[in-house]
Parts: C-alpha cells; structure tokens; sequence
C-alpha cells in the first residue's frame, strides 16, 4: 500500500480522537507543511524490508492427522536439515510455534495467522542448524502464548502424554508433550511467565529459562520486550546446557543485553551437590493453589541435596509474594501494547522487526472475536488501565522490578541457588466445553506464581523433575545469579542424581 497523507477531514477526526481541537484552516496548514515530510515516508516504503536470513533449503511441511498426531503437539511436521557436523549433528529438534522458520507455516495458537508463513528464521533456528540440528516440527503453542494450559489453542487442546485428559502445561504446550512422549529429545520453548518452566514441570522433563538476553529473541513473537525468554526443553540436563551452548550470545540484533557471551555450559555438570549453597524459599511453599504432596516432594528432594553435600537451610523472601502483582501490572499492557497495538512487533525496541508477521496480524479488530478468552481478557483490562491511569500501573511495575531483583539477589549473595516447586500444583485436568470463564482462566493461570517472579527479575531458573504426587511429575526449580546459568545446570544435574 503506497503511502498517503490524511485528507482535511480525516485529519481533523484525529485531532478529535486525541483530544485536540483542529479546525479546518489550520488542518490545511498542517497538511501543506506535512506534505514536505511525505517523501521520506515514501521512500521507506519503497525500499525492500530488511527480514533476518534464510541459510538452508527446506519445504513447507505439512500438518499431521491424528494418527500421527494422537496428543495434538505437532503444529506442522517438517525435514529441516542443517549443516553436517557440529554439537546437535543430526539430533532431532521441534520448535514452538511462535518462531519464526522461513517457508514454514504458523500459527502462533490462533487462526487470525492461517495461512501466514514468515519469510525468515529467528536467530535461534539457524544457530540450530548451523550446529547440525535436524529440525523435525513446530509444535503448537497456546493462543498468542497467553496460558500456562491446554485450553486456548484454535487446534485444539494438547494432551500430556501419560496423562491423558491432562494438560502438559503452557504455553509450551506442544513441545512439553512430544518430549515427554519421548517423541523427541530436544525442543525450544518461550517463556514470560514460566512457559518452559511451567511444562516441565507437569511432563516430567527439564526446561531452563536462561539469564534475560543470552539467548537472542530475534525472530520470535514474544509479550513483551522486558519479559521475553527462550531455551531448551530436554529429557536431560546434560542436553539442555549442549542446546544453551549452541543457541546462546549476542546476535548483534537483539539488544536485550548486548555483548551476552556463549559457554561451556556443561563444565560443572559432573561437580555435585558438595559445597553447593541453596536456600529453600519459603515464600514459594504453602501457597493458596499449593498442593500438599508437591511441597512435600520438593522439600525431600531438598533433603536429598543436602544429604550428598550441599548446604541447604531455608531464607524467607517476603518479596517473592509481590511477583504475581508486579507481573500482572507489567505484562498485561506489555502484551497490549505489542501484540495489539504494535501488530505483533512491539514498539521502542532496537532489534528485528517482522514486518510479515504485521502484515498478518493487522487485521485483528476485524476478528477480535476470533481471540482467545486469555487474550480478550487481558486486552480489556489493559487498555482499561493504560486509558483510565495514564500507564501509570505499568510504569510503577516495571519501577517495582528493581526492588523484587534485589531481594533475590540479597539471598544470591550468600547462596548459588534457590529453591521451591515449580508450580505449585501438579498437570490440571483440561476444561470440558461446558467450562465456566472462570474455569477456564484458572486453568490457564494458576500455576504462574512461582514462576513469573524470574521474568521480571531476569535471574536463570531450571526446573527438573524430582518425584511423584498422586501419580503425576512435580517439578524443582533452581534460581541462580545473573549469566551463572552453568551453576543452575549443575545444581539441577544434582537435583536429578539423588533421586
């Protein structure tokens, strides 16, 4: 669409739309000068986009039926092959569904993308297959990745894989299940509030959500830019630090902390528990929504630690309690100004804007009906509160941020790690059709309290599986300091060895 200047009237129904009185002598005035600026805007949009590269040849994919889908994980079925050597040579990958892959269908959890295909790999898909990755699907996302379920993806609810009727967990609903089916053994997942951490927990796998900024999020359509993570989700610990070694520093793009360097990540793997110093949150226990027999399996794992060396007492972190709040005020208009008023690329942020994926989703007032009730509910209380209090509740969150970072970085000064539950409940059976709003929300939310608090605070967290509650995974997570994700994979490593 070729640029064009508001005639008189329009421009005079802006200034109405904005609160400004424009009549019509002086909405001419204003147009015969703006007429100088049109050029530029013209020029830009003549010249070509400038989408992040496309290394290696692959074809569209195709999406599975249910013989070959019985969970509903798999978003499309590809054959991505990467170079022919390197860390992952070979290894079979799935990737979450809000991740950019050239030539590949996606759909984000939402039928507004049908038929959108991007025309450009994240940064994290091509490190993938420079390493010799073999990238195996996209696997399906919750709608806009706003649930921690399995009840807002337009494909339908994704079922944990020896759980059935349960969910695998959120928003990385899909790459939670095909590796807890054992389907593959490495996936990407995204997380702003525990999207990785959160289906680990329930499926009995390991996710880590890096430091913020180590791993670049060029090319993945996140919430918001202060809150948007990603990293592996494996069946081991050992191949969660291999992914974070391969998909790790400073991309020269993403500018969520430049000059965030790659590592051996596995070096401390094999250094036990002995001399690790962990404090046991007593904040992230004895929750509202906690049930007993997950503080229960956390608090003996945390014994277990201890009887192989480590050095474990409890702290008390009365800030942790304030996480949730801070998130809400923080991520709610985050999302409303990035994914509905910035089209799906945000706003104010250097680094990589995917224009394709504006393009697609620009027409979503036409279809805000088609939104997923977590979407349409946070949407509605966002643009209430940045209308009625002037951002002023997004802007004392982020402000309150600092104050949550330092109470965990108070502890970290005198520990390597925290500890508590993951989630503080085990995988949630997936709401009938019949479901109230209410139902429905609680299941998509619920399970984020521990959890969202290291969005906001940017400190690396781990969750690995450490028992059983009524026959379901319950999930330890491990907080470490800032870019010391190696010792959070070490402490997690030793987590998993008492068992």
């Amino acid at each position: 669409m070729a640029f064009k200047l508001p005639n008189p009237d329009q421009l005079q129904q802006l200034g109405y739309e904005l609160g400004m009185n424009v009549d019509a002598a002086e909405a001419h005035e204003i147009l015969d000068y703006l007429t100088k600026l049109a050029p530029a805007y013209e020029l830009i949009d003549r010249l070509p986009d400038v989408p992040l590269p496309v290394k290696y040849p692959r074809t569209p994919g195709y999406r599975p039926d249910e013989t070959e889908n019985p969970l509903g994980a798999w978003s499309v079925k590809t054959d991505i092959r990467g170079a022919s050597s390197g860390k992952l040579a070979g290894r079979a990958v799935a990737v979450k569904d809000n991740v950019l892959i050239a030539g590949v269908p996606m759909l984000n959890g939402t039928q507004i993308f049908e038929g959108f295909v991007p025309d450009s790999d994240a940064t994290i898909v091509t490190r993938l297959l420079d390493a010799g990755a073999h990238i195996v699907g996209k696997t399906v996302c919750e709608g806009f990745c706003v649930a921690g379920g399995s009840a807002t993806s337009d494909s339908g609810p994704v079922e944990h894989a020896q759980l059935p009727g349960h969910t695998p967990g959120g928003s990385s609903t899909g790459s939670g299940a095909v590796v807890g089916a054992g389907d593959v053994e490495l996936a990407i997942g995204c997380d702003q509030a525990g999207s990785i951490r959160i289906p680990a927990s329930f499926s009995g796998i390991v996710g880590i959500k890096p430091t913020y900024g180590l791993v670049p999020y060029s090319g993945i359509m996140g919430l918001d830019y202060t809150i948007d993570h990603t990293g592996p989700m494996t069946r081991t610990v050992e191949d969660a630090a291999l992914m974070l070694e391969v998909i790790a520093g400073d991309d020269g793009i993403d500018r969520r902390h430049v000059g965030a360097q790659t590592e051996d990540f596995r070096r401390l793997l094999n250094d036990g528990a002995r001399g690790l110093r962990i404090g046991v949150v007593k904040e992230g226990f004895g929750r509202p929504e906690s049930e007993a027999g997950v503080d229960e399996a956390v608090r003996a794992a945390a014994q277990r630690l201890k009887a192989a060396g480590a050095e474990v007492q409890e702290i008390s972190i009365p800030w942790h309690l304030h996480a949730p709040a801070i998130w809400a005020a923080v991520t709610n208009e985050g999302i409303y100004h990035t994914l509905m008023l910035g089209n799906g690329t945000g706003h104010g942020s250097p680094g990589a804007y995917p224009v394709s994926v504006l393009n697609s989703l620009s027409g979503w007032r036409e279809r805000a009906d088609e939104l997923p009730l977590t979407m349409r509910v946070t949407i509605l209380l966002a643009k209430h509160t940045h209308e009625n209090y002037h951002a002023r509740l997004y802007a004392k969150g982020q402000n309150l941020r600092r104050p949550l970072r330092a109470a965990y970085n108070a502890m970290l000064e005198q520990y390597d790690v925290l500890l508590m539950p993951t989630t503080a409940m085990t995988a949630t059976r997936i709401p009938g059709p019949d479901a109230t709003i209410a139902e429905r929300l609680d299941h998509s939310w619920q399970m984020i309290n521990n959890t969202c608090a290291f969005n906001l605070t940017g400190h690396p967290a781990i969750s690995v599986p450490c028992g059983e509650h009524d026959g379901k995974p319950v999930g330890l997570m491990l907080i470490g300091k800032h870019f010391d994700d190696a010792t959070v994979l070490r402490a997690g490593q030793a987590a998993l060895n008492t068992q």
